[in-house]
């Protein structure tokens, strides 16, 4: 079956900001005298949306559940101050994009980050005029590890899983991938994420 669409993770694919959303809530938690240590980031809340790790921090730790719509505010406003500064376009990913744009295929972005995170983002990185929609953790009610966000692009592109290929670096990322059915390419950072990588990976898939 022929892919006709790519659908792209943003946080540690198309931005290399996971370390920016680790800062920018340890940044608010430390008002409060808590903090996420880089090992429990990294292995257990890496990908998950905000909401879903002060959950945990209350369920694990006692964090106060009346102070999770003030964090997750001040989270937010911060990680703004670090896109604003740090977010900028990338020449090897706008190539990507605009080549497969050229060569036919639908573009979009599913985060777990809250929509107006993505959408700065992807207008600060120059990748805003190649994407068909993003679908970002407001647009579902469950985000990754879940596959609804998948499914929803999928289906709002009119299209088989098959015919779907999804790019992904973590653990929670790819079990969404992987349960919506689509094809995975799975990198690392993105550095990873270049012309060639896609296009050999969607022969692979074509050619099995």
């Amino acid at each position: 079956m022929k892919i006709k669409a790519i659908i792209f993770d943003m946080d540690g694919v198309l931005i290399e900001a996971k370390d920016w959303h680790y800062v920018s809530l340890n940044k608010a938690l430390g008002l409060f005298g808590c903090e996420i240590s880089r090992y429990d980031h990294l292995v257990t809340f890496d990908g998950l949306p905000t909401k879903k790790k002060l959950e945990m921090l209350s369920l694990e730790g006692g964090f106060p559940r009346g102070l999770h719509g003030f964090v997750n505010e001040l989270k937010q406003q911060y990680t703004m101050d670090i896109v604003h500064a740090k977010c900028k376009p990338v020449f090897q990913h706008q190539y990507a994009l605009s080549k497969l744009k050229n060569s036919g295929y639908h573009l979009a972005v599913c985060s777990n980050s809250i929509r107006n995170t993505v959408e700065v983002m992807m207008e600060k990185a120059g990748l805003s005029p190649y994407l068909d929609f993003i679908i970002s953790n407001q647009d579902v009610k469950r985000g990754k590890p879940d596959p609804e966000m998948y499914n929803t692009a999928i289906n709002k592109l009119g299209l088989d899983a098959k015919e779907c290929m999804i790019i992904e670096d973590n653990e929670n990322g790819i079990k969404a991938a992987l349960a919506s059915g689509g094809h995975l390419l799975k990198v690392e950072n993105p550095d990873d994420v270049h012309y060639y990588n896609i296009v050999n990976r969607i022969k692979e898939v074509e050619n099995a």
